[in-house]
């Protein structure tokens, strides 16, 4: 009888040791914006669903490792896009003439965005920069961290991971 709790107890335990390492893995719904570009242009996260994955990168011009980033982010660019993604550097509440200066010393291929009252990046927890966010063309989150994963990216866009969100992924659409 004394062996039945232990063996339920066990049974939980790894249950629940296997779903927090990620064996139920649930996406979230990326928060859908607005921002204009340092040419004044609107761009909008909802056009790309459906269409392709995105890499949002969020950045500060004070920021040394966001700079760092930039580079990297600009020699790599060719390579992302040929690969289907499409690079968004949203620049976290600073005016847009020191954005615009400060980028074109860059010479960025890619979209830089202006998130002048930072609340794109208070609706996706952004505490601290350079922070990476790749939504799948599906429109999830299906990585947000201070790195950008060059080596397991190509595996986090490739379609089949949200094309059929669980009844709780779909509610969160809603």
């Amino acid at each position: 009888m004394r062996r039945y709790p232990r063996l339920i107890l066990m049974v939980v335990l790894f249950i629940s040791f296997l779903t927090s390492y990620g064996l139920s893995k649930e996406f979230k719904l990326a928060p859908d914006f607005k921002l204009q570009d340092i040419y004044q242009d609107i761009c909008a996260l909802s056009n790309y669903k459906d269409k392709q994955p995105v890499l949002l990168f969020f950045w500060t011009t004070w920021c040394p490792y966001c700079q760092k980033e930039l580079r990297s982010l600009n020699q790599s660019y060719a390579g992302l896009a040929e690969d289907g993604l499409e690079v968004l550097a949203i620049n976290v509440g600073e005016l847009p003439d020191l954005v615009e200066n400060f980028t074109k010393s860059y010479y960025l291929a890619y979209r830089v965005l202006l998130d002048k009252d930072t609340s794109v990046a208070g609706s996706y927890g952004i505490l601290g920069v350079p922070i990476y966010v790749i939504v799948d063309k599906n429109g999830y989150i299906v990585f947000q961290d201070s790195y950008f994963p060059y080596r397991g990216y190509k595996d986090l866009i490739s379609d089949d991971k949200t094309q059929n969100p669980s009844p709780a992924q779909a509610g969160q659409a809603e």
